[in-house]
């Protein structure tokens, strides 16, 4: 993508699809924490839902998504609609000559993802997938310090999810504990062994947390074991009951020390009193990664403005959607899945 000298210092002007839970919080963040960054409308199917968040924010609303697309003045669009929609609006987004960012899962299938993968590369368009951890602080100084060798060559690693709690079981679509909570840990782990790439997979999963609804398909608590073909194996657990807040961590053991990274304290604050220690816990993913939606934002203004490949690309949530759909087999089969077989 070329981008002209004198353009570098514009705000790259972006519409929004989708204004769901997620779908808000980008909204605002977009509008009042990128400085890179213009929103100029939001478009939801959902009758007034577009304009209900659009308007205080003093954008467009829309219901069609096309209207964003046929938008000269919008350059890109940041995608937050329902998963089973993201392939197809990705597409068309290229096809208008958009430059995208997409909520994870990129894409359902493999197939679906290397059709996405292949529409940016042959039109030149930045492709970024939203992997949150990777812009948060204390995830990124892990990760830096194993890519520089600091802990030697991991060996044993854990990436743990656990979400306060579920509003109404029976609307959690099938697999979403794979293909929606666990995708970011199947990244972490792959982020977090840099030069490793996962091998096979072996998943257990069950309904603890609401059993009435496993039979309707809902799995709510999971074990992941990946192997890496560097040796290591990691541990990628989730469950949606953590009563005390929402608990993203992770721990990397090498061939030379070990580091664990993430908290689930609000602030660094401990209270000491007659009646014990205590100390305020975050409570949602947009608490807990504020700064880090920012940062992954600012760096997709980055590579729309430079033409350089963003720091998420299409090829990164394809091996982290490889690994969750070898979860699924692998669950199914009640074995151990290579994921050579899933066409990494």
């Amino acid at each position: 993508m070329k981008i002209h000298a004198s353009a570098l210092s514009e705000p790259v002007r972006i519409g929004l699809i989708g204004a769901g839970r997620i779908g808000t919080a980008h909204a605002a963040t977009l509008a009042r924490r990128v400085p890179g960054a213009r929103l100029i409308a939001i478009a939801d199917p959902r009758l007034g839902a577009a304009e209900a968040i659009a308007t205080p924010l003093g954008v467009r609303g829309a219901t069609d998504p096309a209207n964003l697309f046929s938008d000269p003045e919008i350059e890109a669009v940041v995608i937050a609609a329902s998963s089973s929609s993201h392939t197809k609006l990705i597409l068309a987004a290229i096809a208008a000559g958009k430059a995208v960012f997409c909520e994870k899962p990129m894409a359902e299938t493999l197939e679906d993802a290397d059709r996405t993968i292949a529409a940016a590369k042959s039109a030149g368009l930045p492709l970024q997938v939203g992997f949150n951890r990777r812009f948060a602080r204390d995830f990124r100084e892990a990760h830096d310090l194993i890519a520089a060798g600091g802990i030697g060559t991991p060996q044993l690693m854990r990436s743990t999810t656990r979400d306060p709690g579920l509003a109404d079981p029976s609307q959690v679509p099938r697999w979403t504990i794979f293909t929606q909570t666990l995708i970011h840990d199947f990244d972490t782990i792959n982020w977090l062994n840099p030069r490793a790439e996962p091998v096979e997979v072996y998943a257990t999963a069950d309904a603890l947390v609401a059993p009435d609804f496993k039979d309707a398909g809902l799995l709510d608590t999971a074990v992941v074991l990946v192997k890496f073909d560097n040796g290591a194996f990691a541990t990628a657990e989730a469950n949606f009951s953590a009563a005390y807040g929402y608990d993203v961590r992770a721990e990397v053991f090498g061939s030379g020390g070990m580091l664990s990274v993430g908290s689930t304290a609000l602030t660094g604050v401990t209270h000491y009193t007659a009646e014990g220690r205590s100390q305020k816990t975050v409570r949602s993913d947009v608490e807990l990664f504020c700064d880090a939606y920012a940062g992954e934002f600012a760096s997709f203004v980055d590579a729309v403005r430079s033409g350089e490949e963003p720091y998420v690309t299409g090829v990164d949530a394809r091996r982290a959607l490889a690994i969750a759909l070898a979860c699924i087999e692998s669950y199914q089969t009640h074995g151990p899945v290579l994921i050579e077989k899933k066409g990494l």
